[in-house]
């Protein structure tokens, strides 16, 4: 096995610079720079289309140890524009391992690096912010690559759901007797989510992002989906009409992540970038409904806002479910007469806890009784 020993440079829009090994493909890579705090999941977390536009550090210092295979990515092939590593292992241990890490970012051409200080950057990120960066040889020159990097643009405004999200639609049969028809709304979305749902019973047509309103409201549905997905939700606005015109019609719609904020910002809410975001699969979570607390996976850079009253802020029909216990953020929300509601993290479990699929059964139980 070949393992990259070129210097290479993770360079930040702010000017500082963290050396280490080329790894994975070589190249330049940009993006915006954030930090995930998962001890596993890496295979997950290289393919979640919500990573769309991201260089990701690992904040775990080892990655690598059991490889990789074909049965474990969330999409068909790496979405992150770059991946950042304290140490990559260079073997793995697992039966179900069909490639090193390595091998894999090299056949999909991702550029990455090992042996950075990930502490430090994170560290600084975590004072600074989320910021641009590039991954690149050493001997770039510092300054042609910051001009690079400041010439990318920011996640801010940023509509990039349509570039992850199908090209066509396609179904997924229900296991063993369908139970529903469920419509998921692909704005980056993970592939386990619509498999939960067929393994509940549900068959499920996923649909285009840009999806005409019309075509949506000819399918007959039991339930909409709205997935997760990348970039700013105030730039992706083909959503709200499918979420208003079908929870006005008693077809109830369940969010997540990007779908979460959609969901608000349908019913009037505002969304607003956070300074590093929430990324890893230890997010505690309060549900205010029965005080107990959720251990989450996450992966989101915007939140929805809160007026000072706790109150979903421009959205009077919304009403706050869900709260992180880190920063106080808003993590799910519900509809005080329509049957919608969401959540900002990721219930799938891909990678992560699995405290959180009572939110399927949830939505399931709610087509149930919105039947005719």
């Amino acid at each position: 096995m070949t393992y990259h020993a070129n210097p290479a440079r993770l360079l930040l829009e702010d000017g500082r610079s963290f050396l280490g090994t080329a790894l994975g493909a070589p190249g330049v890579a940009l993006g915006e720079v954030v930090f995930n705090t998962s001890m596993t999941g890496y295979q997950e977390i290289l393919t979640d289309p919500s990573y769309t536009g991201q260089i990701v550090v690992m904040t775990y210092p080892m990655v690598g140890n059991y490889g990789v295979n074909s049965r474990d990515g969330e999409s068909e092939r790496p979405q992150v524009s770059g991946f950042v590593v304290r140490e990559a292992s260079r073997m793995f241990s697992s039966w179900r391992g069909e490639a090193t890490l390595d091998e894999y970012l090299r056949n999909h051409g991702v550029v990455a690096m090992a042996g950075v200080d990930t502490r430090a950057l994170t560290r600084h990120i975590r004072s600074r912010g989320a910021m641009r960066g590039a991954i690149a040889p050493a001997d770039l020159p510092e300054e042609e690559l910051l001009e690079r990097v400041l010439a990318h643009p920011p996640m801010e405004g940023l509509d990039l759901a349509c570039g992850v999200s199908t090209p066509r639609p396609y179904g997924l049969s229900a296991v063993g007797e369908e139970r529903f028809h469920v419509l998921a709304y692909d704005f980056g979305v993970k592939a386990r989510s619509p498999r939960i749902l067929a393994e509940m019973g549900c068959r499920v047509t996923v649909l285009p992002a840009d999806t005409p309103l019309e075509v949506i409201l000819q399918e007959k549905a039991d339930g909409l989906f709205v997935s997760n997905g990348p970039g700013d939700p105030a730039a992706v606005e083909r959503a709200e009409g499918a979420i208003l015109a079908l929870s006005a019609r008693g077809v109830p719609v369940f969010g997540i992540c990007l779908g979460h904020q959609l969901i608000a910002r349908a019913f009037g809410g505002k969304t607003y970038k956070l300074p590093f975001g929430h990324h890893g699969g230890n997010h505690p979570v309060k549900r205010l409904e029965s005080g107990t607390v959720e251990i989450t996976a996450q992966n989101h850079g915007f939140a929805v806002a809160m007026d000072e009253g706790s109150r979903i802020a421009g959205a009077p029909e919304l009403r706050l479910t869900h709260v992180n216990l880190y920063d106080g953020t808003v993590e799910g929300l519900a509809h005080r007469t329509r049957p919608v509601f969401s959540v900002q993290y990721h219930p799938e479990a891909a990678p992560g806890p699995h405290d959180s699929l009572y939110l399927f059964r949830q939505f399931l139980q709610l087509m149930e009784a919105c039947r005719p």
